[in-house]
């Protein structure tokens, strides 16, 4: 296994343009569930389809009282070893892009600048109007919604409020999907980090930037259906091999 973490290195070390790819399971070890495996809020409840909470007040009350059941999940929760690592990665420059399907702002508490990161979920930390955009701060409206039931408005112009995240049935973020489609494109390393390799159209850009020549390494707990494209695979605890290859000494 040390020659995996060698090979890691070398590769990284070769590499001029990588693009990093964060699922679930770099943020685990920070103590965020993976809310879409057994025993995770999407196993145990229906989701609450995009539709359904644009037009009905009841779905949007039952996805606010389920946001204040993640929150406990996520409010305490802080980088890992494994954010460390990839900022520090990012911060060597070799990294054009981070690729993530995690809605916790977890890489960018860790220091990796907002432009760097490509959200294509979205960011479960503020809310934002579906009419306007106006950014909303999360507290205030959990607090409200906690004390009465008080479903939130934009301040701005009263329309409908919701977290900034990519619900069931929502379009993905056409300029999040175009920028992650660039960077696969570009890149000569392309590393997936604590993904399950699932979740389409997401799981679409490890391969594409293999066929469009970059590497491939998938870090990961357990096996993906993409392991057997891949370069190298690592099937190890993240933020420990993170840090034992890319951290400073």
């Amino acid at each position: 296994m040390t020659g995996d973490l060698d090979r890691l290195r070398s590769m990284l070390a070769e590499a001029r343009r990588v693009v990093v790819f964060t699922g679930a399971g770099i943020s685990t070890e920070s103590g965020i569930p993976d809310f879409r495996s057994p025993g995770g809020i999407w196993s145990r409840t229906t989701p609450i389809m995009f539709d359904d909470f644009v037009t009905s007040i009841e779905a949007r009350r039952e996805s606010w009282r389920r946001r204040i059941e993640i929150e406990r999940d996520m409010v305490d929760a802080r980088p890992n070893p494994g954010h460390a690592a990839v900022a520090h990665l990012v911060a060597t420059g070799k990294v054009s892009a981070l690729i993530t399907q995690n809605i916790d702002g977890l890489h960018q508490a860790s220091g990796v600048p907002d432009e760097k990161v490509i959200e294509l979920h979205g960011n479960g930390t503020y809310a934002a109007c579906l009419a306007c955009g106006e950014r909303h701060a999360l507290d205030p409206i959990l607090k409200a919604f906690h004390a009465d039931g008080t479903i939130p408005q934009c301040r701005a112009c009263g329309g409908i409020v919701k977290t900034a995240t990519i619900s069931f049935g929502q379009p993905m973020p056409v300029e999040a999907m175009d920028r992650a489609r660039a960077a696969a494109l570009s890149c000569d390393l392309f590393l997936a980090i604590g993904s399950s390799l699932v979740v389409w159209p997401a799981a679409s850009f490890p391969l594409l930037a293999k066929q469009n020549g970059a590497a491939l390494v998938i870090l990961n707990r357990e096996a993906t259906d993409h392991d057997p494209s891949a370069d190298l695979v690592l099937h190890r605890e993240i933020g420990p091999t993170l840090s034992t290859v890319v951290a400073p000494p």
